[in-house]
């Protein structure tokens, strides 16, 4: 089941460190969601928080709640990894495991959950190769090393290996910044067909790009040096790109900041 996610009064510390202040947004089902703004702004630390990742770095903590369709992840009941698997995660650079089969890429996580079923890991990978775009260039060498791909097919390889657990959430950190165009318009067009299953978050540097794949724009900003990252304005992207409420965003958008 697609499910929404609800950003209340959320503050984001690192130890002693305040690095975001304040974020209230909500992201709808089946959508896709944007978050611009200058380097160190907060947008990907907000990301992070969307599904616990940040929790990796020691000291870290998050005051607010987070909703996933009403249900706070932050709760002391609820396991973290239990989290990430419902709310997946692709990374800038694409990261499969490169010795690893691409097939075998594909099924890791369920196969770290306990599946086991050779002819049910079979029917997931080539389902979740085909939702990637990327079965017709691969089905005749599902055998090879992930790493053997090209850098575009490696991150579609990694968005199938995040949609075989079959997440409710996808978010991506910049998933095309290390790609060339081809590729990135692969990837781009790969989320437009996406958010008919998912509920997608994605922090892009390109202003382009937010406004080719979102329906809304997040912009974040960074008030000033030592200060709190802060969320601006969110809207919906035509919006955000053509009549903004915030002088930041306006400046931002048309380049004469950030």
């Amino acid at each position: 089941m697609v499910k929404r996610i609800d950003v209340k009064d959320v503050d984001i510390y690192y130890g002693k460190f305040h690095a975001v202040q304040s974020v209230t947004v909500s992201v709808p089902p089946r959508s896709v969601t944007a978050f611009i703004g200058p380097s160190g702004c907060g947008k990907s630390t907000v990301l992070r928080t969307l599904n616990r990742m940040h929790e990796v770095i020691p000291g870290a903590r998050v005051e607010g709640e987070v909703l996933l369709d009403g249900e706070n992840i932050y709760a002391p009941s609820v396991d973290p990894v239990s989290v990430r698997r419902t709310i997946g995660m692709v990374f800038q650079r694409p990261n499969p495991f490169p010795t690893m089969s691409i097939r075998d890429n594909v099924v890791a996580g369920l196969r770290l959950a306990g599946t086991r079923d050779r002819k049910r890991l079979d029917e997931i990978a080539e389902r979740a190769l085909r939702s990637a775009n990327l079965w017709a260039e691969v089905k005749d060498r599902l055998t090879k090393p992930g790493g053997g791909l090209s850098g575009g097919q490696q991150q579609r390889l990694c968005i199938a290996r995040a949609i075989a657990v079959q997440p409710d959430v996808l978010l991506m950190d910049e998933p095309c910044s290390a790609l060339d165009p081809i590729s990135t318009l692969a990837i781009e067009d790969l989320i437009g067909e996406l958010k008919k299953d998912y509920t997608i978050v994605i922090v892009t540097h390109n202003m382009q790009q937010a406004a080719r794949v979102s329906d809304q724009t997040a912009f974040f900003n960074l008030p000033g040096v030592g200060q709190p990252g802060r969320l601006i304005e969110y809207n919906d992207t035509e919006k955000i790109f053509s009549n903004p409420d915030e002088k930041a965003t306006e400046d931002y958008i048309s380049g004469r900041f950030g």
